[in-house]
């Protein structure tokens, strides 16, 4: 595959997630009930090492349809909230998200590398699966810490290591291997249109780079933060998520029954839960596939 420019980078971005943004919640089965509120809790305290404190005025970079911000503002940790996406599409569906919810957010199209916001404006600056989409993560960093007020947290979680993401091969080898008879267990017909999809080609443009724990911190550290954690996240739950979503796109999405979503998505929490109380913080944080990092301001 060609190596793509900066420019190219950020040109399918805004492609691939104004096209996928319709149907992004579904897909991931992204949802705004005590459950979700209670998993992006977790996340954010976990990336802290602490109970969260409440902060007034966030904002999160690649917010996407508002999983996390919108979340976090639910569960009564964040006042005011800016969510700044490159995608405009993400963006109109995140305001429906907030606007069904009832909550009041200020939505920015921004690169995250090059914020039109003014220095030190914000308590929090978070981020979820988003780093590793960026041409360049120390700029982006680097504006984080500008934007940032004196005292301030910056927070990344959902972000691929680099050995995770080599574990994650193993789980998605034996999706595909059991695929079939996993479809005629549950009565589903294979998905032809899987490679013809739209934005599939262009997601493989998007997932551009991995991270080692120590990189990570690095590039924190660089971009001047101190304090800086990087912790990981989710074990056994991703290579259960990765089988599961594995076998669900092997299949046409119309004939995989409610009951199988109900399982995947429960097995899923409960074993991220698992994760949390036995190896998160026992286990080195590169075997996990999610780092998180943080940092503070001074």
């Amino acid at each position: 595959m060609a190596v793509l420019t900066p420019a190219e980078v950020r040109d399918a971005n805004v492609r691939y997630h104004d096209g996928a943004a319709a149907g992004y919640d579904a897909k991931w089965s992204i949802d705004f009930d005590a459950v979700a509120r209670a998993q992006t809790r977790r996340k954010l305290e976990t990336a802290l090492g602490e109970p969260a404190p409440h902060f007034e005025d966030a904002l999160e970079l690649g917010a996407g349809t508002g999983y996390f911000s919108l979340n976090l503002m639910l569960e009564g940790l964040i006042a005011r909230t800016t969510t700044s996406d490159i995608s405009a599409g993400m963006l109109d569906a995140l305001a429906r998200n907030a606007e069904r919810l009832g909550l009041d957010v200020q939505p920015l199209v921004a690169d995250a590398e090059q914020l039109p916001l003014p220095d030190a404006s914000f308590d929090l600056v978070i981020g979820h699966a988003v780093l590793h989409h960026l041409p360049d993560p120390a700029r982006a960093l680097a504006e984080c810490h500008r934007v940032l007020r004196p005292g301030g947290t910056v927070v990344f979680v959902g972000e691929p290591s680099r050995i995770g993401d080599r574990l994650a091969a193993i789980p998605k080898r034996a999706a595909r291997a059991t695929a079939p008879l996993w479809r005629g267990v549950i009565g589903a017909g294979r998905n032809e249109h899987r490679s013809h999809a739209a934005g599939h080609d262009l997601e493989r443009l998007v997932d551009i780079r991995v991270f080692g724990a120590g990189e990570l911190g690095a590039l924190a550290r660089a971009a001047g933060f101190d304090d800086v954690a990087v912790r990981g996240q989710e074990l056994l739950a991703n290579w259960f998520g990765w089988y599961s979503r594995g076998l669900e796109c092997s299949a046409a999405a119309a004939e995989i029954p409610w009951a199988w979503r109900r399982f995947a998505a429960r097995g899923y929490l409960t074993l991220a839960q698992l994760d949390h109380r036995l190896f998160e913080g026992r286990l080195p944080a590169d075997l996990f596939y999610n780092l998180s990092v943080c940092g503070r301001r001074r």
